[in-house]
């Protein structure tokens, strides 16, 4: 487990971060989630043992990490923003030399990094100097790294910075391989990484944390009302509009969002000031509509993470 308390940190008369207080289970995957200069950066430092905080404490597992530096950055591998590469040296000695200054004997790295370079698929490149690899092998090499003496607490600052599409989808598969044997912890702005990688979200504004949660229960606690979304087969003599009429006439019912029509099916989304579902269902199908689905809608993680943001916004102001 790793858990923080009134963690700060100053530079000179400016405040980076904090005071915060989170705690991260074994296991979890936590996503650090805020606008550049919220502080995200600073806090993963602090949490590997990189940077000293002003003020605060930090325990990963039974060590704490102001007190026991050492053993703590046993237990932890860091990506940081700017991957740290040696360009000149080939992948596996490199990943040789992180394990070794990493406590690792010679005999337990030899062993370890033909299961890494698989991990991270660098097995093809394992004899090629790393200045010779394009920027989404190194950041599998940064990744490497990280894991070569498998830590309990992996820590991902921006993994997917500066990605083509096909590498940022090759990283989240990779990240999701590494959720099953650590505990991870990603910063990240690209907010669909954090909705498909991460169990749970810590959303920081202006150095301190304003929400926690899942992205589902963030949801749910923004929207006093609730969103439901239907879809129905076209029926003859009706259109469009007649469905969102008779979804309109439900009782709780207050305002239609939304209406789509094609590929063969008719789709409505409503805001309704209680749980109405099951009312919209009975009106529709009492009133002739073939129900093919009907759901709460999902509040995308756009709009979740700008309504956190301005609301701790105007608190401060």
């Amino acid at each position: 487990m790793i858990k923080v308390q009134n963690l700060s940190k100053y530079y000179a008369s400016k405040r980076a971060l904090g005071p915060v207080s989170f705690e991260i289970d074994d296991g979890e995957t936590v996503g650090f989630l805020g606008l550049n200069g919220a502080g995200k950066t600073t806090a993963l430092r602090i949490l590997a043992c990189d940077l000293r905080p002003s003020s605060g404490t930090v325990k990963v597992g039974a060590y704490d990490a102001l007190a026991n530096p050492h053993d703590v950055r046993k237990l932890i591998g860091f990506l940081p923003e700017s991957t740290p590469l040696y360009l000149e040296m080939r992948v596996s000695d490199y990943l040789g030399f992180a394990g070794r200054i990493r406590g690792m004997s010679k005999a337990a790295v030899k062993k370890r990094i033909p299961n890494v370079l698989d991990l991270t698929h660098l097995t093809d490149v394992g004899d090629e100097p790393i200045r010779n690899l394009s920027h989404g092998y190194r950041q599998r090499v940064g990744v490497a790294q990280a894991i070569i003496h498998q830590p309990q607490l992996l820590i991902l600052d921006e993994p997917t910075r500066g990605l083509d599409p096909v590498q940022v989808v090759e990283m989240r598969k990779m990240i999701s391989q590494l959720k099953a044997k650590h505990t991870v912890l990603i910063s990240s702005h690209i907010l669909t990484e954090i909705s498909e990688t991460c169990d749970r979200l810590l959303v920081l504004g202006q150095g301190e944390i304003i929400a926690a949660g899942s992205e589902e229960s963030l949801s749910a606690d923004l929207l006093a009302t609730k969103r439901v979304e239907v879809v129905v087969e076209p029926l003859d003599g009706k259109s469009p509009d007649d469905l969102a009429a008779a979804v309109t006439a439900v009782d709780g019912v207050t305002e239609i969002s939304r209406t789509n029509a094609g590929d063969g099916f008719w789709a409505v989304e409503a805001t309704c000031e209680r749980e109405c579902r099951p009312e919209v269902a009975a009106a529709l199908v009492g009133g002739g509509w073939r129900l093919l689905m009907i759901d709460q809608a999902r509040t995308k993680l756009e709009s979740i993470f700008l309504r956190l943001v301005e609301g701790g916004q105007r608190e401060r102001n």
